[in-house]
């Protein structure tokens, strides 16, 4: 089969463990057209888990090389794209138009705010992003497996971290996946090709981008204590992103509980919280993914080396203009509460900074 198809074989594949596999059924935080909160079904670790056994498998059995989805890179991202371009068309146009919207900005954007199929079995966006978890996770394996069969009397422990890192960062969010159902995402954005065409290729073929400029490269030759830094600096935005989510998740639900236990919630009108990860910056999550992601780029050993910083260099274009919609968005929303809030917690993004 030509290498310009696997991606529909593979995302099929996702979208049929997905439908198939046994799932925890939740409510999230977006309401539908009928004023109750949507259900959402939450499988994905498990798609995933069961995705990358079914990956090695093949590899292991002769099917498929370890290396294949690197060596064609090219053509799977190719035919991700087409599929992405055909997904946008098909779940934008059959839905109703939004007032004031060019076709342009409808086909961009989206229409639909929550499409749901198979009796709402399966929700487009959650679809989406374990698409993209898993299509990112299999091709960061093999990347790194093109790297070890490159080098395989001197492979790079960088690549080795990268490879993990990256996979725990997977891994953890597909175990939280009920925790993203109260982000930016699902809250405000609608399925068009954005978020589309982005889960089907942008998402999982520019994240590894380390991989796709440093895979064929030999071993730096970094020291241990380097790479124990990039670590840390992944573990310490981890801990901004994922705490600040987990305290919002737990402040949703339940606005009188403690965070982890310790932090007593402190909200301005009971509405907006302003306390620990929250009362350091207004999006302190986002600080917190600039450092994962550079975390990322320094552990493959070339800092120099300009292919890597293009994944932080993303998030920093993405995430600041985000951080100023969403501002607005919340402004609009909560009115003088929002303000005193901004009074209280000043900086945006980076504490004492920005």
């Amino acid at each position: 089969m030509p290498a310009l198809l696997w991606p529909l074989v593979i995302y099929a594949g996702i979208f049929t463990l997905h439908a198939l596999l046994p799932a925890r059924r939740v409510e999230g935080y977006v309401l539908g057209p009928d004023g109750a909160r949507l259900r959402y079904r939450l499988n994905g670790l498990w798609v995933m888990v069961l995705s990358v056994a079914l990956w090695a498998g093949a590899c292991h059995a002769g099917l498929l090389e370890w290396n294949a989805l690197y060596l064609h890179r090219w053509e799977l991202a190719a035919g991700a794209c087409a599929l992405g371009l055909v997904f946008t068309l098909a779940v934008v146009l059959p839905a109703p138009r939004v007032a004031g919207w060019s076709l342009g900005k409808e086909l961009f954007l989206g229409r639909a705010p929550n499409p749901q199929w198979l009796g709402a079995r399966v929700d487009a966006k959650m679809f989406l992003y374990l698409l993209g978890a898993v299509m990112l996770e299999l091709n960061v394996l093999s990347f790194a497996a093109h790297h070890r069969l490159t080098w395989p009397d001197d492979p790079s422990p960088g690549v080795t971290l990268y490879a993990a890192l990256f996979s725990f960062f997977l891994v953890e969010y597909l175990f939280f996946e009920e925790v993203h159902l109260y982000t930016y995402d699902f809250v405000a954005e609608n399925v068009g090709f954005k978020l589309g065409w982005g889960c089907f290729v942008f998402y999982p073929f520019f994240y590894p981008v380390g991989l796709w400029a440093l895979a064929d490269a030999p071993n730096p030759h970094v020291p241990l204590p380097y790479l124990v830094g990039c670590a840390l600096l992944f573990l310490f935005g981890w801990v901004l992103a994922r705490g600040a989510n987990l305290q919002k998740f737990g402040f949703k639900r339940d606005p009188s509980r403690k965070a982890f236990g310790l932090l007593a919630p402190r909200a301005i009108d009971g509405r907006v919280l302003a306390s620990g990860f929250w009362g350091l910056s207004r999006h302190i999550n986002y600080l917190g993914e600039l450092c994962m992601a550079s975390g990322l780029a320094l552990s493959l050993g070339r800092p120099g080396s300009f292919g890597p910083w293009l994944y932080p260099l993303y998030y920093l274009v993405l995430l600041v203009p985000r951080q100023r919609d969403d501002d607005r968005r919340c402004q609009k929303k909560y009115g003088a509460t929002w303000a005193e809030y901004c009074r209280q917690v000043p900086w945006r993004i980076v504490p004492f900074i920005y």
